[in-house]
């Protein structure tokens, strides 16, 4: 195939016409393309129209008939049952020759994932040198419809245009599928039937909807745990990502954040404001002194006539506190106020009790009946805060994507000018899952035996999900054995059953992510779950095994039929400084996202920061490094008093860090990012570090 293609994508939705923010096809499928490579299609046009069939009509004959024709055209929605999908009736009399083997493929793809898919009626064909396909109008099975062909499409398109079929055609249909990168099936089918029993195995009447699977059986990379230990992988399928491309995975899949209204209290802590937030009320609302002393009338000029030197009679008491209407403070006398306390009417300026003198008392002497004042030098607002002067009436206060903090200023702010209710991005729920038949709780009272180990993961890494202000859901042990007890805990979690209550958004597991028979995630999110592994592996240490995947999710809702959402779920290795170290390193970007942290506009276009800090330390002493992969040293951090920072490794000086030593994160407070190379890197080299925690102040 010479150059690249061109492809229109047009949605047919009422929905999406009147709100384009709405949909999600374009991306989706916009993805795919991308992700067959540049080198074969040109990122697509896109048009959304309602379901209207003059529409859908015109859309695809400014395509297919005008100069600047397209090769392929996708139309996504329109395609089922309902009175108003009527996209079949609008492309059928517009192809000229019609395409029923891709029809059949897609059908058969989705067929393999759900009896529904024989509710579809897709057609395909040709319109002069266009292709034009429909696809379902949900992004999930559009993307696998898709999917299922566009490896052919190239094919089609260039013959469609005009190519020679013999040409292409001499090297015979073995030629023709490995340039299109395909081939036929041949043992997925048994695969697909045990998946399928999976899924209706698990049904039991929750009302969960059944997942649908992102890959065909052939696809998934994950070991096949019905094949037995002597078929299983001997080494990782899944390719090797440097940090940065796993990062950018990470945060590419993290949905955006959700906005919620909430009050304003202390529960507020730790939550990220969704929108500006502008003042209710002015601060302070009245003229209010700033000392304790008397209010006066000041002059506004000396030749006015009047002097607040000399003896006053104290007509009113003003308190800051809560009172009614003071009466109008009359020339020629005073009142007594204190700190805070509005002003009188009339009254302009406040007299420090400093510069004042008792003059008489009351006939009981329990009261000032006149105060001499001292100085005849007050000006009018000497002493007083103007209205506003803090904070104006409708001013900015908050700013789209600050952080409420425990400080507690930005909660006092809101509180000050009578802020009730403020819209907050929602923090994510996670539950942690610890998985494997030699695990018993942490506090456990019975004696290990044999390869028994206590889990000290989950209490880990809960402990800082709190510290880091998530919502966090222990979801226990899930046994290796027997078959099927994983993916019921992780379904469980996804639906809300048992502890995880509404279900949790996020799910971190540890151990399973290697090659033995046993470990079981992969093959679970993969198989079971229908979900997508996005990556496998990592060239880090520790926590090469990491694994990050999304696992399709629709709850089901009384109000009717909601969008089918994704659900994240980390899966780190079981070792506990390689799950420490990765659940800093990953796991915290993704919450950051999730909770609206890097929403916040930033000066001169420089980047949000999510995740912990990076510093540059100076190594007090030598450090090994690793051939190949890049360490994440556990260390401590030192600010000395030359005004530097110092890193120290919590293990032994000039030793390597195993990744199943537990006390390497103990009194760690920054993880060192050692770049793979020979030997040792000599002391006083600077090196990058993540912080984890305060600096610890040194010599």
């Amino acid at each position: 195939m010479a150059g690249r293609l061109t492809a229109a994508i047009l949605v047919v939705s009422d929905t999406a016409y009147q709100d384009s923010s709405s949909d999600r096809v374009v991306g989706t499928l916009n993805d795919v393309f991308a992700a067959e490579g540049s080198n074969s299609w040109d990122r697509p046009i896109s048009k959304i129209v309602p379901d209207d069939v003059l529409q859908i009509q015109r859309a695809v004959c400014d395509w297919a008939d005008g100069p600047d024709l397209v090769n392929l055209i996708v139309i996504s929605g329109g395609t089922g049952f309902a009175v108003k999908d009527n996209t079949p009736e609008a492309v059928s009399p517009l192809l000229h020759r019609q395409a029923p083997g891709l029809v059949h493929g897609m059908i058969a793809a989705s067929l393999s994932i759900t009896p529904f898919a024989m509710m579809a009626r897709p057609v395909a064909g040709t319109r002069h040198k266009s292709l034009v396909i429909t696809l379902p109008g949900s992004p999930k099975g559009a993307k696998e419809n898709l999917e299922a062909v566009i490896k052919l499409l190239p094919h089609a398109c260039t013959q469609a245009a005009g190519a020679d079929s013999r040409a292409q055609h001499a090297g015979g249909v073995k030629k023709l599928e490995a340039e299109a990168g395909v081939k036929p099936e041949s043992h997925s089918g048994q695969h697909h039937h045990h998946n399928h029993h999976h899924h209706h195995d698990h049904s039991h009447g929750h009302g969960h909807v059944i997942p649908r699977a992102h890959t065909s059986p052939s696809e998934r990379r994950s070991n096949d745990p019905a094949a037995g230990a002597t078929r299983r992988y001997r080494e990782s399928p899944y390719p090797m990502l440097s940090v940065d491309e796993a990062l950018k995975l990470i945060s590419r899949h993290t949905p955006a954040p959700e906005i919620v209204e909430v009050p304003v209290d202390i529960d507020l802590v730790g939550y990220v404001i969704a929108e500006d937030v502008y003042a209710s009320e002015a601060v302070p609302a009245y003229l209010a002194s700033i000392v304790d002393g008397y209010a006066v009338i000041a002059p506004d000029s000396a030749g006015d006539g009047h002097s607040t030197k000399g003896v006053f009679p104290v007509a009113s008491i003003t308190h800051a506190n809560e009172g009614g209407t003071l009466a109008p403070l009359e020339t020629g006398t005073i009142a007594r106020i204190t700190t805070g306390a509005p002003l009188p009417p009339n009254a302009n300026a406040v007299v420090m009790v400093e510069d004042t003198l008792l003059a008489s008392s009351t006939p009981d002497g329990k009261e000032e009946a006149t105060v001499e004042i001292l100085t005849g030098d007050i000006k009018p607002n000497e002493n007083v805060r103007q209205p506003g002067s803090d904070v104006k009436l409708g001013s900015r206060i908050l700013q789209r994507g600050d952080l409420i903090t425990p400080v507690g200023g930005e909660i006092g702010l809101l509180a000050a000018t009578g802020t009730r209710t403020v819209k907050v991005f929602k923090k994510p729920t996670v539950g942690v899952l610890s998985t494997g038949d030699e695990l018993i709780e942490h506090n456990d009272p019975r004696q290990l035996q044999g390869g028994q180990i206590r889990d000290s993961n989950r209490p880990s890494i809960l402990s800082c999900l709190k510290s880091w202000g998530i919502p966090a859901i222990d979801l226990g042990i899930a046994r290796d054995t027997p078959v099927g007890e994983l993916e019921q805990s992780l379904r469980d979690a996804l639906r809300g059953v048992g502890n995880a209550s509404n279900g949790v958004d996020v799910i971190i597991t540890t151990g399973g992510v290697s090659m033995g028979e046993l470990d079981l995630l992969k093959p679970t999110i993969e198989r079971s779950l229908g979900g997508t592994i996005h990556f496998g592996r990592v060239s880090m240490k520790p926590g090469k095994p990491t694994t990050f995947a999304t696992v399709p999710f629709k709850p089901v809702s009384a109000e009717g039929q909601q969008e089918r959402s994704s659900r994240l779920i980390f899966s780190l290795p079981g070792n506990p400084a390689s799950a420490l170290v990765t659940l800093n390193l990953f796991v915290l970007p993704s919450l950051h996202k999730l909770m609206g942290l890097g929403q916040k506009p930033v000066a001169l276009g420089l980047a949000p920061t999510l995740g912990l800090p990076l510093v540059s330390v100076a190594l007090s002493h030598q450090f090994p490094v690793d051939p190949k992969r890049t360490e994440y040293h556990r260390a401590i951090i030192t600010a000395r008093k030359d005004g530097r920072l110092y890193a120290t490794s919590t293990g032994a000086e000039g030793v390597g860090q195993r990744s199943s030593r537990v006390g390497s994160l103990a009194s760690a407070n920054a993880l060192l990012v050692l770049q793979p190379g020979k030997g040792s890197i000599a002391p006083g080299t600077l090196v990058e570090a993540l912080l984890m925690g305060p600096v610890v102040q040194g010599d």
